[in-house]
């Protein structure tokens, strides 16, 4: 049958659907053990939802359930892709994916710790940062007494590497 004799109000919405953190293609689905607790418990809690969506309009709840199973798609595939990185076996005295890093501001003196994640659990009001962003590529494989420039909008900035620890 031609969409041209589908009732108007029988079309359902098309649920648009976030993308999650960016991570290019090619590049590994690195996490902490951490990280991929968050998100087998963000798969639970959505499955969780999706279970106990009430709703007395049986449109909106097929809309509900078809938005909950794309964003369950989506962290599905992040799940499969991963691949769990644990500190432990990192050198301790390099910074590498998982290591905390205390840094000190060349010019201010300001200190700031943060570690090093994936791209799912990157959250900078945390301190935790992307393994993709441009201060962990600038970090990697540093040490101790290591200076690092990022070069920002505004200038460059120099950190000192003062610390290195791994959870």
């Amino acid at each position: 049958m031609s969409r041209g004799f589908v009732k108007e109000d029988d079309q359902e919405e098309v649920p648009i659907v976030p993308q999650r953190a960016y991570l290019s293609e090619g590049v590994p689905n690195f996490v902490t053990p951490a990280g991929m607790d968050q998100l087998l418990a963000e798969k639970k809690m959505l499955i969780d939802e999706r279970d106990n969506l009430s709703s007395t309009n049986e449109n909106e709840t097929r809309i509900a359930v078809n938005f909950i199973n794309a964003k369950l798609k989506l962290l599905n595939d992040r799940i499969v892709e991963a691949r769990i990185i644990d500190a432990k076996g990192q050198p301790q005295d390099e910074i590498r994916f998982g290591a905390s890093v205390t840094l000190k501001t060349e010019v201010s003196g300001k200190i700031q710790i943060f570690q090093i994640v994936g791209v799912d659990e990157a959250d900078i009001a945390k301190g935790k940062i992307s393994f993709t962003s441009p201060l962990a590529k600038a970090l990697i494989n540093k040490k101790v007494g290591d200076k690092v420039t990022l070069n920002r909008d505004r200038g460059k900035t120099v950190f000192e590497i003062t610390e290195i620890v791994y959870p």
